[in-house]
């Protein structure tokens, strides 16, 4: 009977605080509201992480830029989502091989890496194609919130972005992170005053904390929750070998089972934390995104969500 009762107890409490999170926690303070995010600036519109292409997601009214970062050779921070260059440059090297003022240009033609098939065709004026800087969108761009993923585990990267960030009083407009646990947790090391995402591991242990109860009682130093919808999955990332798709298959019902819930991002919201899902370039997935609860949408393609929400505004 005093077992019945400790577990009756427990469930009603986790309850409880689950509906009314702001009973335990204070409610995280984010000086933001996003639905529209482009992400690598649009890279269906434009050349992916391209001032080029981050200008023109701004015109159409994004209200915040996905992009990534790397170190070149002489210590610039650069907007690029690969480290290796071969892919958007045809040039076999590394970015941190070279300085940045050799690195080579984009090619005319890229791969859209969320569309499979796609590619951006776009003009061959070299102006278009060149790299940014990290400093050039924070300059071009002050009041527009920045999501940045920090590509590589390297000490130096994180420590030039932090001082970006706070050289240009960005801190409170600016989300960082990695799906690495570590790169993520050295972020939040290096200045905690930085809106943070949730690493893989931290979203694997929210699923456990969710179905155990104790998510109600657990602090929460993230900021944002950045997902994909798993029911998309396997179409946005093309067709994987026969070998690996009944597993694949698995893996995308299971997380799609259990991650997949209105009440947790309600929940979530409810303390302040952002849910955005990426990358989604179809009206039917902006829909199912806003329809389970998401803060806000990463898309290749700004034009056709400004005119999914100008349409259908999310609540």
């Amino acid at each position: 009977m005093l077992l019945f009762t400790l577990v009756g107890s427990y469930i009603l409490t986790s309850m409880i605080f689950f509906k009314f999170p702001t009973l335990l926690h204070k409610k995280k303070q984010v000086k933001f509201m996003c639905q529209h995010i482009s992400h690598r600036g649009g890279a269906g519109e434009g050349y992916e992480n391209t001032m080029y292409a981050f200008k023109r997601a701004v015109a159409i009214g994004t209200e915040m830029l996905e992009l990534d970062c790397h170190l070149t050779k002489d210590g610039e921070v650069v907007v690029s989502h690969d480290h290796d260059l071969l892919r958007s440059t045809g040039t076999n090297k590394s970015i941190s091989e070279v300085n940045y003022k050799d690195l080579p240009l984009l090619k005319p033609r890229l791969p859209i890496d969320f569309d499979p098939d796609a590619e951006y065709i776009g003009t061959e004026k070299e102006e278009d194609r060149r790299f940014a800087l990290l400093k050039e969108v924070f300059e071009a761009f002050p009041n527009i919130p920045v999501n940045i993923d920090i590509k590589v585990n390297d000490d130096e990267l994180i420590t030039k972005v932090s001082e970006l960030i706070k050289g240009y009083n960005r801190e409170e407009y600016t989300v960082w992170g990695n799906f690495s646990d570590e790169i993520t947790r050295k972020c939040y090391r290096t200045n905690p005053n930085v809106n943070l995402l949730f690493s893989m591991k931290r979203v694997i242990l929210l699923i456990v904390f969710l179905y155990t109860g104790l998510l109600p009682f657990i602090p929460l130093k993230e900021t944002h929750l950045e997902i994909f919808l798993p029911s998309i999955y396997l179409r946005r990332k093309g067709n994987p070998s026969s070998t690996f798709l009944p597993l694949e298959k698995v893996l995308v019902r299971t997380i799609n089972v259990l991650l997949m819930r209105r009440c947790l991002f309600n929940h979530l919201r409810a303390r302040g934390i952002h849910v955005y899902f990426w990358v989604l370039n179809e009206e039917e997935e902006f829909k199912k995104a806003f329809d389970l609860g998401a803060t806000g949408v990463m898309t290749d393609y700004p034009t056709r969500l400004k005119l999914f929400l100008n349409s259908c505004p999310a609540e």
